[in-house]
């Protein structure tokens, strides 16, 4: 009878921890990114009364008799399970589509997550609402479009140096359109007038005005001058007129051709040539000389004006010419400074700035831990888990999430992966199992008083 009590007792301690693990699993119902946890039982020690014996010539073997002494926990179970996604359209909130975990860093100590919701705080870095720094890995500074794998450190992808992309020299401008022979303006000295933006290597805005005019020493009346009018700057004060500090020359031959017979262009100057290069220089050497591209190497000097797309057909109307911007290839059109206006982080979890110049800049990139046994990762509270011997040992430098066939997604958090169905299911279970282990220490209690009752 003193064996059932305390059999009892340890059914309604096991019943007891049960009930506190389902607790906990249903008040995180909502947590985002928490991890349910399931109780199982174990029968533990037995009290041997007779031991097992093997058959004789004259009698058979017997089995043992043994009287159990309860239950007790075997092992609280954390399942890895994914929950479900909620879409935040927050461009730091990130859900990892796997068994990975994110990486986050608290007074020099790496510890694990599966919750992505982050920030940037007032530095730049990229945190989690308790303020520790998401760790990853960082640009290459050798080759700014790759990353460096190395040891994991704090992300910065709003750090005063990302807020801007530095600008580009415009280097490449090309013509579309029609040089329209009867045109009168052609025969002026206002001639044909086409205009372009283009920056200089510090992100400053001109716009180069040219002027197309009849080359009167062409019997044949196909061949064109180009020559620049102004050039002028945000305060439309003309950096080449005769108060300017600049003069423009164009390079090579800016007479463009065309075949008399067929409109078609032929060449600037002479066949094959299609373009001239506009070279804007300072007049005084103490003046910096904004318009050579600093990060090209060579040195870029001069911006190519490209006249191939020219054509020269017969119409009654007025010419009908465009300057573009950068070449016709889509490059050399050169930019302001950009200002960071949004992030965009891929399925690889790396981090590029999106510039309102067009740029997209690679920032970093966040990496992961995988785990032998994710189960032995111990919770340390705050949804995060420190990792210990049965989870296996983090290597200091992560992994890239797409090697474990996995991904990110931006603007999405992972929930609860908590089933409350289940949940109440088990509680049901775990109330029943609790009244019938109390009723064993009811009943007991009775039997030891009849016992007592017996000397009455």
């Amino acid at each position: 009878m003193m064996r059932s009590l305390y059999s009892g007792v340890a059914g309604l301690k096991t019943h007891q921890t049960k009930m506190d693990v389902i607790g906990n699993n249903i008040s995180n119902v909502n947590t985002v990114g928490f991890k349910s946890s399931s109780v199982l039982f174990k029968d533990v020690l037995y009290q041997t009364t007779q031991s097992a014996s093997g058959s004789t010539a004259t009698t058979g073997g017997t089995n043992a008799k043994q009287i159990g002494l309860g239950t007790g926990v075997a092992t609280i179970a954390t399942s890895q399970m994914s929950g479900s996604a909620q879409s935040t359209n927050n461009p730091y909130d990130l859900m990892i589509n796997g068994s990975s975990f994110f990486i986050v860093n608290r007074n020099g100590t790496n510890y694990f997550t599966k919750v992505g919701s982050f920030k940037t705080d007032d530095a730049g870095n990229l945190v989690t609402g308790d303020g520790d720094y998401v760790m990853g890995w960082q640009v290459d500074p050798d080759d700014p479009t790759q990353i460096k794998r190395d040891t994991v450190s704090a992300l910065r992808p709003e750090a005063q140096e990302n807020k801007t992309a530095p600008p580009e020299m415009t280097s490449k401008t090309y013509m579309t359109g029609n040089i329209a022979s009867t045109d009168p303006n052609l025969d002026t000295t206002e001639g044909a007038i086409t205009t372009v933006s283009i920056y200089d290597n510090l992100g400053y805005s001109y716009t180069v005005r040219f002027k197309i005019q009849r080359n009167a020493t062409d019997q044949s009346g196909s061949s064109y001058n180009l020559v620049v009018d102004s050039i002028k700057d945000q305060n439309n004060v003309d950096i080449v007129g005769p108060d300017g500090d600049y003069t423009a020359t164009l390079t090579g031959i800016p007479t463009i051709r065309f075949d008399p017979d067929t409109g078609a262009f032929v060449g600037m100057g002479t066949a094959g040539v299609k373009s001239v290069e506009l070279q804007i220089t300072p007049k005084n050497a103490t003046t910096g000389n904004v318009f050579q591209d600093m990060t090209a190497d060579p040195r870029v000097t001069g911006i190519e004006i490209d006249c191939s797309n020219l054509t020269m057909y017969g119409t009654s109307g007025e010419c009908d010419v465009k300057t573009h911007r950068g070449g016709t290839d889509a490059t050399g059109a050169g930019r302001k400074v950009g200002v960071l206006t949004d992030v965009s982080i891929d399925p690889q979890g790396k981090i590029y700035g999106v510039y309102d110049n067009g740029v997209n800049k690679l920032l970093g990139q966040i990496a992961v831990a995988n785990f032998i046994n994710p189960a032995g990762l111990e919770a340390i509270g705050g949804s995060l888990y420190k990792e210990t011997k049965a989870s296996g040992e983090f290597d200091g430098i992560g992994q890239n999430i797409t090697e474990a066939g996995e991904k990110m997604t931006q603007g999405v958090l992972e929930m609860s992966n908590v089933d409350l169905s289940q949940e109440f299911t088990e509680m049901i279970v775990t109330q029943r199992g609790f009244q019938a282990n109390s009723r064993i220490i009811t009943v007991s209690d009775t039997l030891i008083e009849e016992l007592v009752n017996l000397k009455r």
